[in-house]
């Protein structure tokens, strides 16, 4: 449930240079063997959800989650949360928070201009940490960096600490979360030119 293809490309892209076999598999057994797991996720949250657990690749997420890096995007990172407010959708809980849909119906941005929804396009991300200091897979990306956005909907960790990144979009939300072996994206890395291709790049080097 999401641009398999774009992001098997950039992947391989990155990967050229590594001993890393990159693939898509819906194949559970599959990815329990991976040395590592990118989750991404389009459309509906429900959707999503609901696939996950038809293909019986849910079971074999929550244990790769558990023991290997896994990169969740888009729709990807809003499923490792507990909720969705999208479809009133339960996520896999891997961390605490919530996804929230944009409320900007009577917000202008500062041209004024009414702000759409969803944000598509680019927009600047800012690197957090508790520590200040960003998160690894940040390494080579200038800090501000504009990545590529489509979405409706946002994440809302539960504690500060989780989110790596945060954009502005009528007010500040969480652009990146992380925990232990886990990160993800709300915007999309494969269609974020060279930045993006430094996450992926740094992703297949992680050693959490």
């Amino acid at each position: 449930m999401g641009n398999l293809r774009s992001v098997l490309n950039a992947v391989r892209a990155v990967a050229t240079d590594t001993s890393l076999t990159v693939r898509i598999t819906a194949d559970p057994d599959e990815l329990s063997r991976a040395d590592r797991v990118i989750l991404p996720g389009q459309g509906a949250m429900g959707d999503c959800v609901g696939e996950l657990n038809r293909s019986g690749l849910r079971a074999a997420v929550l244990e790769a989650a558990a023991n290997k890096p896994l990169f969740g995007v888009c729709v990807g990172m809003q499923m490792l949360l507990d909720h969705s407010e999208e479809n009133d959708t339960t996520g896999l809980g891997l961390i605490p928070g919530l996804v929230r849909k944009f409320q900007l119906a009577d917000t202008l941005q500062a041209d004024g201009s009414r702000f759409k929804v969803p944000q598509m396009g680019w927009n600047a991300v800012r690197q957090t940490q508790s520590d200040g200091r960003a998160h690894p897979l940040f390494a080579g990306v200038p800090d501000g960096a504009h990545f590529y956005f489509v979405h409706s909907y946002y994440a809302s960790t539960a504690q500060a600490v989780h989110c790596a990144g945060q954009a502005h979009y009528g007010d500040w939300f969480c652009a990146a979360i992380a925990r232990d072996n886990l990160f993800a994206t709300q915007f999309h890395p494969e269609k974020s030119a060279d930045q993006g291709l430094t996450l992926y790049k740094n992703f297949l080097n992680w050693k959490p």
